[in-house]
């Protein structure tokens, strides 16, 4: 596919990225974000349902565990199989295998067989998320692919609404198994579609590995368990230890994952924030855990102090995604130039509305903590929307493709290991069931103080990130 060049390139915009030559590509990678961001969240109004039908309510926890599990193992080694096989082939398997785990969980007679079905989803759609940053950076280089990353954050930011609607549709008007039938068939379509129909970019003619490495992919896989564990474990004392245990295999997977030669997964020194892309990525991961209060906790914090019902509290949580769409579509026709700048505006922006928080949330009023939100949001979406373009111009030419693919598989891993230390914060805090409006503004106070050194390390990382020279990821 040809890219623009000269004058042309500097005023390339939504009308060229809408056009003929690039709109079947747009609407690959959109369909590869939404599948996976809408599935991740049909089953949370699904769940009481499919518990009613098949029972497992003790398993409960585990179909959103074991689908991180699936998505971020698959999101790491989608970029060493898009060198291998370019990202056509590898994309139509992720969304086959996407389609066949969705036919799995609505046939599903067991919760011990919808949580297999959710770990194919998770792998396929993992995979799909991944190799659709991938093909991003193959498609949309240069000015159109801020415009792309962007319409990927409409759909990601439109994913967070109609997933939980569509599955409250099916299990009021159908059934769950219609839920995961509908989704499947959506996968399936993607899947024929870019096997048969649609021609991407062959891969590169450098050397490709001779094997996927299971044993790193193991410790990651192990890594993920012990995280997500922690997130759902009964006591403290346990999540702590799974959590270490879980730390533990994710730097030994970084460190042989380093080590290693043309099967590497990750770009060189992804967690390293002595190289330029190493401090991107790390910049990622720590931004993502430090932002994870509200998620988690907010809607029962906002209960608790301030009596907030629950479609208030969803809609302000909502306003996260609802900022970082808005400013990513605002913010896409930005010249490359400033990249540095508006990730660096974007990312202190975050950084404020979580030391703003520490007062907003425990504190009040309603109308600061949306603030908060816009912000972080809006911070974001502006950061987003330039972060791979950057990393790109930073990373050595052969690790373009596992950049692409490490970037939401990282982001993915944040999301994880914040989820598990909010819940660490929360429980030193002394949160429970019935935990008093003072109580829970102790809670809430703990939380955000308590992400603030989290987002620090990303504040740092941003600062070498930003003011890195093109030295191929040096």
């Amino acid at each position: 596919m040809a890219v623009a060049t000269g004058e042309a390139a500097k005023t390339a915009g939504w009308r060229e990225i809408l056009g003929a030559g690039h709109i079947a590509p747009l609407i690959l990678v959109c369909i590869g974000v939404w599948l996976h961001a809408a599935d991740a969240l049909l089953i949370t109004t699904m769940m009481p349902a499919i518990v009613e039908g098949i029972g497992g309510a003790k398993l409960v926890a585990w179909n959103f565990a074991l689908y991180e599990v699936g998505s971020i193992t698959a999101g790491a080694a989608a970029g060493l199989v898009a060198l291998r096989r370019g990202p056509r082939v590898p994309m139509a398997l992720a969304a086959g295998l996407f389609a066949a785990g969705c036919l799995l969980s609505a046939l599903a007679p067991s919760m011990a067989v919808l949580l297999a079905g959710r770990v194919a989803q998770g792998l396929g759609g993992g995979g799909l998320v991944s190799l659709s940053f991938v093909a991003v950076g193959r498609l949309f280089p240069g000015p159109l692919m801020p415009r792309a990353m962007a319409a990927m954050s409409l759909v990601w930011g439109a994913s967070a609404f109609l997933g939980p609607l569509a599955g409250g549709v099916f299990v009021t008007y159908a059934t769950w198994r219609a839920g995961f039938l509908f989704f499947g068939l959506q996968a399936a379509v993607l899947a024929l579609w870019v096997g048969f129909g649609l021609r991407i970019a062959a891969a590169p003619e450098a050397a490709a590995p001779a094997r996927l490495p299971v044993t790193r992919l193991a410790l990651l896989a192990a890594a993920i368990l012990g995280v997500a564990y922690a997130g759902i474990a009964a006591t403290a004392l346990v999540t702590a230890l799974s959590l270490g245990a879980g730390l533990a295999a994710l730097a030994l997977f970084a460190r042989r994952d380093a080590r290693s030669g043309a099967d590497r997964l990750w770009p060189k020194g992804a967690l390293d924030p002595r190289t330029p892309v190493g401090a991107g990525l790390v910049m990622v991961l720590a931004m993502n855990v430090g932002t994870m209060g509200l998620a988690t906790y907010g809607p029962l914090l906002l209960d608790r102090i301030h009596g907030t019902p629950a479609l208030v509290a969803g809609y302000l949580v909502a306003a996260v995604s609802i900022a970082w769409t808005v400013s990513a579509v605002l913010v896409a026709g930005g010249p490359a130039r400033r990249d540095p700048a508006v990730i660096g505006i974007g990312m202190a922006m975050v950084a404020a509305s979580i030391a703003l928080s520490v007062y907003a949330v425990p504190e009040g009023p309603l109308a600061l903590i949306a603030f908060c939100a816009v912000l972080e949001g809006f911070g974001y979406g502006m950061a987003w929307t330039f972060i791979l373009r950057r990393a790109s111009a930073l990373s050595a030419p052969e690790d373009v493709d596992r950049l692409s693919a490490a970037l939401p598989t990282i982001a993915r891993l944040g999301y994880a290991l914040g989820a598990a230390t909010m819940g660490i914060l929360a429980n030193r805090a002394g949160f429970g069931a019935g935990s008093t409006p003072a109580e829970a503004a102790h809670v809430a106070r703990v939380i955000f103080a308590g992400s603030l050194p989290i987002v620090g390390i990303g504040v740092f990382a941003m600062i070498r990130f930003v003011t890195a020279r093109g030295d191929g990821g040096g």
